[in-house]
C-alpha cells in the first residue's frame, strides 16, 4: 500500500507533537502518574492525621497526674532523645493503640514547647 506524499508530514508533526505535549505536560503541566498521586496522597493524608491527633497529645500532657516528673525526664534528655522521652510518657500513644507514634510525639514535642512550659498548667484545679 502506497501512502501519499502528503501524508508522511502530518504522520510525523503528530508524533513530535504527542511526544512534545508528553514532555511539557510532565515537566512543567504538573502531570504525574498513578503512583505518584498515590504518594502524594498518603503523605497528606499522614500529616493531617498527625496534626488532628496533636491536640490530644496535648491534653493528655496536661492532664496526666505524672505530668511534672515526665517533663523533668524529657527535659533531662538531650535534644535527639526527647521525642523517645516523650514516646516513652505515653502521650503520644494514639487512644485505642498500644504503641507511640514517632510522627505523632515529633509534632507533641513541638507543640509542647518543653523548656518554657511551667511544671504545672495555669487551668488545672488543685484537688488537695
Amino acid at each position: 500500500m502506497n501512502t501519499p506524499e502528503w501524508l508522511k508530514p502530518g504522520i510525523y508533526g503528530a508524533m513530535i507533537g504527542a511526544v512534545l505535549v508528553g514532555v511539557v505536560g510532565f515537566s512543567w503541566g504538573g502531570w504525574v502518574t498513578g503512583g505518584t498521586a498515590n504518594d502524594r496522597a498518603m503523605a497528606m493524608s499522614r500529616d493531617d492525621v498527625v496534626a488532628s491527633m496533636v491536640p490530644v497529645c496535648l491534653d493528655m500532657a496536661k492532664t496526666d497526674p505524672e505530668r511534672t516528673s515526665k517533663l523533668a525526664k524529657i527535659r533531662a534528655a538531650s535534644i535527639y532523645q526527647r521525642r523517645d522521652a516523650l514516646m516513652d510518657a505515653g502521650w503520644s500513644t494514639v487512644p485505642g493503640t498500644d504503641a507511640p507514634n514517632r510522627d505523632i510525639a515529633q509534632a507533641c514535642l513541638a507543640a509542647l514547647d518543653v523548656d518554657n512550659l511551667p511544671e504545672r498548667p495555669e487551668n488545672t484545679v488543685d484537688e488537695g
